[in-house]
């Protein structure tokens, strides 16, 4: 069993705010380690809790004398979807911390949705689909996802920033986390302008029941494409998605929506953290 090289650093979300870039300069950083995959999903019982601890720190088994050795997967702060996850995390390291990047919940939501239709073959408009599914509100609601963690290693362990700080200031963003972690804070990790995991303008949205879709990202369709013209592949695309510009869906709507939902749990994760969130502009309609 691997012992040596045990996570003490977890970045958990929240998903579509920018932690995939946070990973990324942190692992340039020489005095920590973050773990490739990004997201190794360990602790949660659902998907690869079965995998086992050794599994688990085989991923750092190259972490060498790294002071902070992490991890990234968003998917720790989704409840109600998955429960438990602070209490594994706790009984496998008590003395970890925590990163949780907060985004403007109504920018975090759309921005969700959009992954749903490139990667999950989402069909639905956007309004009946931010109006139907309840995880994404949920995955929003900030005080509810840190609230677990809160209670089971305390405030000072878990580091709250903002994406859009993140963005503004990404080099004064970063040597506060080094700060905090403390780790040099003279390091710059390089291409540090560059955003990672980016949404492009113009997505893919599945047609009809999704089959050629599904053929054309099957192992399959890796196989033989090369074998086809390029006239037949644009002809199997034409028929399998639709290219929707992603400024051209009805985000005001979707954001009245949401305002009156996510206001007052604002307020409350304002009062909690002592700060409020006035980089947040699509939320309080500025």
């Amino acid at each position: 069993m691997l012992t040596k090289s045990r996570p003490n650093l977890f970045i958990i979300g929240a998903m579509k705010s920018g932690s995939t870039s946070l990973h990324y300069y942190l692992s340039k950083h020489p005095e920590i380690f973050m773990c490739e995959p990004k997201e190794p999903w360990y602790f949660i019982k659902e998907v690869n809790w079965s995998k086992g601890e050794e599994w688990y720190l085989s991923l750092f088994k190259n972490a060498g004398n790294a002071k902070i050795i992490g991890e990234s997967s968003t998917d720790y702060t989704k409840l109600p979807k998955y429960k438990g996850v602070p209490e594994r995390i706790y009984e496998f390291n008590s003395g970890a911390r925590f990163i949780y990047v907060m985004r403007d919940p109504i920018e975090r939501s759309i921005s969700h949705y959009w992954h749903n239709v490139r990667w999950h073959g989402e069909k639905r408009d956007m309004f009946t689909t931010i109006s139907e599914d309840q995880h994404i509100q949920d995955v929003s609601n900030y005080i509810m996802q840190l609230s677990p963690y809160w209670g089971v290693f305390g405030k000072e362990n878990v580091y709250t920033l903002t994406f859009e700080e993140m963005i503004r200031q990404p080099q004064e963003s970063l040597a506060r986390i080094f700060s905090w972690l403390g780790v040099s804070t003279d390091f710059v990790p390089p291409n540090i302008e560059k955003k990672e995991n980016v949404t492009p303008g113009i997505v893919e949205q599945i047609k009809g029941v999704g089959a050629l879709h599904k053929f054309r990202s099957s192992p399959l369709w890796n196989r033989v494409h090369g074998f086809f013209p390029e006239s037949i592949k644009l002809f199997a695309k034409k028929f399998a998605v639709t290219e929707v510009k992603r400024d051209s869906q009805e985000n005001e709507k979707s954001a009245n929506l949401l305002r009156p939902l996510f206001l007052p749990q604002v307020d409350s994760l304002s009062l909690e953290l002592d700060r409020e969130f006035d980089e947040w502009t699509t939320l309080f309609n500025r």
